[in-house]
C-alpha cells in the first residue's frame, strides 16, 4: 500500500519535524515499510487501557510508542550533526549508500 520512499532504517537517528513531538530528537526502533511508519524511541507516546493477561499480569493504563508517518521525521547526519534531506547514490562497487546534501557524505545506520 505504502510505495512512498522510505530512506530510514532501524538505529538511525532522526528528528520530528511535524506533530506534537516536533524538534525532539530520538533513535528509529522499528520500522514499517508497508505502511511508511516508523516507531521512534520515547516519541509519540499514547496510553492503553490494558486487560490483565499472561504477558501483563497487572493490567491499567500502559504508555507505549505509537508508529509515526516517515514524512514526519528527517535523518540526522552524523558529520552535520544537523536534520538532513538524504539523496541515494552508488560508489565505485555498485553498493547503494545515502548521501547528506548538506555535506555529502555518506550516512551508515546506526551512526
Amino acid at each position: 500500500m505504502g510505495a512512498g520512499k522510505n530512506y530510514l532504517k532501524l538505529n538511525d537517528k532522526v528528528e520530528v519535524v511535524a506533530g506534537k513531538d516536533k524538534g525532539r530528537v530520538g533513535k528509529i526502533t522499528k520500522v514499517y515499510p508497508d505502511s511508511d511508519k516508523a516507531k521512534v524511541e520515547k516519541i509519540n507516546m499514547i496510553k492503553r487501557h490494558m486487560k490483565p493477561n499472561m504477558k501483563n499480569q497487572q493490567g491499567g493504563i500502559i504508555e507505549m510508542e505509537a508508529p509515526m508517518h516517515v514524512s514526519n521525521l528527517m535523518l540526522i547526519c552524523s558529520k552535520c550533526a544537523k536534520a538532513v534531506r538524504v539523496k541515494n547514490s552508488r560508489l565505485e562497487d555498485g553498493t547503494k549508500v545515502r548521501v547528506c546534501k548538506k555535506c555529502g557524505e555518506s550516512i551508515e545506520a546506526g551512526a
